[in-house]
């Protein structure tokens, strides 16, 4: 049975929740230390100066808080936001009625910014840098350029995959920022907050117990939270225990590694499937069933880090600690294969 809890993209019931707990300021911001005190430099420094904060790119694994902190950076600057996503910005004039609708100090929240089109990408450029854009009127040998000013604005990128961004469009942005994943200690604090936004308790080693399958991720944890919410609740408990947490979890096959039934497809298939690898990302998503990207932006990230995948420029590789875990007699990890595997992550 495929099992969705631990997907990142969030569904339109989950974007209302996100809304109703997303924190406004950046000191009511959990985690990402380093980069909030950063932000907070930068944002009442351009404040004084009565300037536009420099463009923000954000990077990172999908539901760490992207969008939060551009929702936050446009509290603290004191100007409105515009949302939206790179394929859907899908010729210029999109992005021109965008941009000449900007105020003075407003954010433009620009997701997956790695999918833009080439074009619109380099319509970009001169807004992001001059604050101006050049406006084609008429076609054919009647056709004249028209320059528009723009309101001093800022734009807030957010990607999954900062190495697809073209060095042109990354060197525009005077402020870039990666978010990494999430203590568990971190994520505790986080579920105990959203239960309380919730309206139902939670014991602290429940969302501990909650915290630690999460995939150091907030987005998954409160998904989690509200699973767990549910079964309290046909249980007819006012709050969620350890035992209701371990149910929760159990039932959506959740192991205490945080590993969900997708995660272990894909390691089985690259240790039983291709022994142990390289396999190309391409075959392994044909082999799982799942599309390519969302291996590569879900799934990868969280595999890589805690050492059951690896990227080498054959393919991808299971480690010792996945041939351990999936591995059969005849796979034994222990190769040159293995040895050169481990630590590369290209």
């Amino acid at each position: 049975m495929r099992i969705e809890a631990l997907n990142t993209a969030p569904d339109a019931t989950e974007v209302r929740f996100e809304e109703q707990i997303r924190p406004q300021r950046m000191g009511d911001f959990a985690g990402q230390k380093k980069l909030t005190d950063n932000l907070k430099v930068f944002i009442t420094a351009a404040r004084k100066r009565s300037e536009a904060l420099d463009h923000v790119l954000l990077s990172g694994p999908p539901g760490l808080g992207k969008t939060t902190l551009a929702h936050i950076i446009a509290s603290e600057m004191g100007g409105g936001i515009k949302i939206t996503s790179g394929p859907l910005i899908d010729k210029p004039g999109n992005l021109a009625g965008l941009l000449t609708s900007m105020k003075k100090g407003d954010i433009l929240f620009i997701d997956e910014i790695h999918r833009l089109a080439p074009a619109v990408e380099e319509y970009l450029y001169s807004a992001m840098e001059d604050y101006r854009i050049d406006i084609l009127l008429d076609s054919g040998p009647a056709s004249r350029a028209v320059q528009l000013k723009l309101e001093p604005f800022t734009l807030v990128g957010a990607t999954t995959r900062a190495g697809l961004l073209t060095s042109p469009l990354r060197a525009r942005f005077g402020i870039n920022s990666r978010l990494d994943y999430y203590s568990p200690e971190l994520l505790q604090g986080i579920i105990v907050r959203a239960a309380g936004i919730l309206n139902i308790g939670v014991d602290e080693d429940a969302a501990m117990e909650i915290a630690r399958r999460s995939r150091g991720t907030p987005r998954i944890a409160n998904r989690l939270l509200r699973r767990a919410r549910d079964f309290a609740q046909v249980a007819g408990d006012v709050s969620i225990s350890l035992a209701v947490a371990r149910r929760t979890l159990e039932s959506l096959e959740i192991d205490e590694g945080g590993l969900d039934d997708m995660d272990k497809k894909i390691l089985e298939a690259i240790v039983r499937k291709f022994n142990g690898g390289p396999v190309g990302v391409a075959s392994l998503a044909v082999s799982v069933g799942e599309e390519q990207d969302t291996i590569e932006e879900v799934y990868e990230p969280y595999l890589i880090q805690m050492g059951y995948l690896s990227r080498t420029p054959r393919g991808r590789v299971a480690t010792r600690l996945s041939i351990s875990r999936f591995g059969h007699p005849g796979i034994s990890g222990q190769g040159p294969l293995f040895d050169a595997a481990e630590g590369h992550d290209g």
